[in-house]
This record gives structure tokens, C-alpha cells and sequence, in this order.
């Protein structure tokens, strides 16, 4: 009709109403929400829940997190993700170590199942999270006297490696962190070893990870009633 305003239809000669207009460009992005209630979070520095038996994570605001805080809580369908950062001096894994345990890049990440009661590895891969098939025994052997193996809170905490010319560090995360960087790793991993631009986001992940880390005191000192 004369004096209505049209907006063309990309690859079509026909026009559309301006009622359409939303459907012919970009759409803005979705906020995040809770996944239990719907209600909004924020999209950094939200609280995440384990689904123990997808091992799947999700979305939680701050009181549905605090619901599924208590080991059991829910009938133990949900967990809710810690926020803690431990790391242990007194524990290092030498060059032999790390052979033993197979894993064909310098970062991997160590949970509970609860499930299955044994640790599973998991290690960054250009295809996203890759599962270690190691002897669960190998793992125990290596990472399972540790202190932190001994703290490690099934399905939700993770044991994370760097391995590094001189030395591999060994810290108590949040799982959720771990995905993240796996995340991270698909999106900018190039070539063989990652590329420059995967390497830089990977120091500046682990400077960030032992900024946060609490240090385990040593052995036979007091203080780690203390620890978080």
C-alpha cells in the first residue's frame, strides 16, 4: 500500500512488513538463565551444577546452587560445583611420573566418578574433551597419594596438571573450570601443538588458576584445618 515502509528480504525480491524486520537480521544473544528455575544469571561468575549421572554441567542461580551444596541433597542427582583452589608444594611429579601416565599433550585433568568409583582423565583435544584409557591403577598409583587426591570431592573437583619443561604442577579446581578450558583450547588450538594464540591463553589460564590457589602447608605443620 502507498506510504507503508518495507524492508527487503535478503535473496528475495519480495518485501516484508516492518513486523518481520526482527526475523530478517541478526538476533541478539540469548541471556543465561537458570536451568532449574529459569531465572537469570549472570553471564560470568555464575554458579554451575554437576548432573552426576549425564556428567553433564549446568546453569544455576545462586539459591538453587545453595539447595545442592549438602553431599546427597536432591537424591544425589544434582552437585553443586565448589569454589575452591588448593595447590600442594610438597607434591611434585617428575618426568617418569608423567610418562606413566600417557597423556600426549602438557595439561590434563583427573575427577572422581562416583559412579564408577575410580578417577577419570581427561586432557584438551582440537575435538574437545578427550578421555584418557590408562589403567585406573596407573592413576592411582601416581595421583592417589597425593593430599589433594585425598580431599578431591567426587564429580565436581578436579585434579589438574601442567606439565612444563622443568616441572608439572598439580592443583584442586572446580571441574567447571576445566571444561572451560577445554572450551578455550577447541576454539583457538591450530596446527600440531595449538598455535601462539592457544599457548598465551593457556599461561594466562594457569597464572590465573595459582593466583586463586591456597597453598596445602607443609606436612606435619598446623594450619590446614584452616584450608577452605
Amino acid at each position: 500500500m502507498p506510504g507503508r515502509d518495507r524492508t527487503a528480504v535478503p535473496g528475495s525480491d519480495r518485501t516484508a512488513v516492518p513486523g518481520l524486520r526482527r526475523f530478517t537480521g541478526p538476533r541478539p544473544p540469548r541471556p543465561e538463565a537458570c536451568e532449574l528455575c529459569g531465572v537469570p544469571v549472570a553471564g560470568q561468575g555464575h554458579r554451575h551444577l554437576v548432573e552426576t549421572e549425564k556428567r553433564a554441567l549446568v546453569c544455576a542461580c545462586t539459591p538453587c546452587a545453595l539447595l545442592f551444596d549438602r553431599t546427597g541433597a536432591g537424591a544425589g542427582r544434582y552437585r553443586t560445583v565448589p569454589d575452591r583452589y588448593l595447590t600442594d608444594p610438597a607434591h611434585r611429579l617428575d618426568d617418569s611420573a608423567w610418562e606413566r601416565l600417557r597423556i600426549p599433550v602438557g595439561v590434563a585433568f583427573f575427577f572422581r566418578n562416583a559412579a564408577l568409583d575410580r578417577l577419570v582423565a581427561l586432557y584438551p583435544s582440537p575435538a574437545g574433551a578427550t578421555e584418557s584409557e590408562l589403567d585406573p591403577q596407573t592413576w592411582q598409583s601416581v595421583l592417589g597419594t597425593g593430599r589433594l587426591a585425598g580431599m578431591l570431592e567426587p564429580d565436581v573437583e578436579a585434579l589438574l596438571l601442567r606439565r612444563t619443561r622443568d616441572r608439572t604442577d598439580c592443583h584442586l579446581v572446580p571441574i567447571d573450570i576445566c571444561y572451560e578450558l577445554v572450551g578455550r583450547m577447541r576454539l583457538l588450538w591450530q596446527g600440531f601443538d595449538g598455535g601462539a594464540e592457544a599457548r598465551a591463553a593457556l599461561t594466562a589460564f594457569f597464572a590465573e588458576v595459582e593466583r586463586r590457589a591456597t597453598a596445602l602447608p607443609a606436612p606435619g605443620t598446623d594450619g590446614q584445618e584452616r584450608l577452605p
